[in-house]
């Protein structure tokens, strides 16, 4: 089995949300604002989940990333992988439909391996996106509104709020979604690295997450800090699986940059 290599994948967004709308992969809604196909109703997570499965093999490019362009349908994704760049096009010059090359540049998928001499104590920038939520044991309740069945997903930030504040915060006081979401992901290191200060939350959104017929909407947030290694073998594990829940759709992956140097 080869090592874990970074890719990156050139997408055409546009193509992905007509791609998806013939099989019906990840809309809520059939069309967004002014009937664009591509809009806040469609959950292109889910379409990727299936577009690389249907193009390199279930499971091949997980945890990934898409990170579109500033403006435009043009978006580059990361992904972590066993495969090497070569296997990965055989299989897509095998197996992909056409419609699914249309869709992203296979022979543009550039490729690079991963690190294996993993340090404990080394200290990396980091930034991940995340979907923060917890799934219910029991129901909760919400003052003057209907309880959260057992089994919803709930937004940890409302969570930890309706917990110390279950009559709303007093005046003046109350909870940073930046705090809450930075002690939820230190908690998911799970042993692997230790997070050096809080994170960061440098985006936020409420976002649907198309799953069969339900499309539930929930935090979809981006958090960057920094971490130092305390377990290399976890470290590399946590790298290669991601971190949280809804991993297969976009979510999770651990993407590395430089720390930060004083006084930079």
């Amino acid at each position: 089995m080869s090592g874990l290599s970074l890719i990156r994948l050139p997408v055409d967004r546009d193509a992905l949300a007509r791609w998806a709308a013939v099989r019906n992969y990840g809309w809520a809604d059939r069309r967004g604002p002014g009937g664009a196909l591509r809009g806040a109703n469609f959950d292109e997570g889910r379409a990727l989940h299936h577009l690389l499965a249907e193009t390199f093999g279930k499971g091949r490019l997980q945890p990934f990333r898409l990170i579109p362009a500033p403006r435009g349908a043009a978006a580059q994704l990361y992904a972590y992988t066993r495969s090497s760049r070569q296997e990965l096009l055989d299989e897509a010059h095998a197996t992909a439909l056409p419609e699914a090359l249309a869709v992203c540049e296979v022979t543009s998928l550039a490729e690079k391996p991963m690190p294996t001499d993993w340090r404990s104590g080394r200290r990396l920038g980091f930034e991940v996106r995340l979907r923060p939520v917890s799934r219910l044991l029991k129901p909760m309740p919400v003052a003057g509104n209907r309880p959260f069945a057992a089994g919803a997903e709930v937004d940890v930030f409302l969570i930890e709020a309706l917990r110390r504040y279950p009559g709303g915060p007093p005046e003046g006081e109350g909870l940073k979604r930046e705090t809450v979401y930075s002690a939820w992901f230190a908690a998911r290191l799970d042993g692997a690295a230790r997070l050096e200060g809080e994170a960061v939350l440098t985006r936020f959104a409420r976002t649907r997450v198309a799953r069969q017929r339900a499309a539930p909407e929930g935090p979809d947030a981006v958090l960057q800090g920094e971490l130092s290694i305390t377990d290399p073998v976890r470290f590399a594990a946590l790298l290669e699986n991601g971190v949280g829940r809804h991993r297969a759709y976009g979510f999770g992956m651990l993407l590395l940059r430089p720390r930060a140097r004083a006084g930079c």
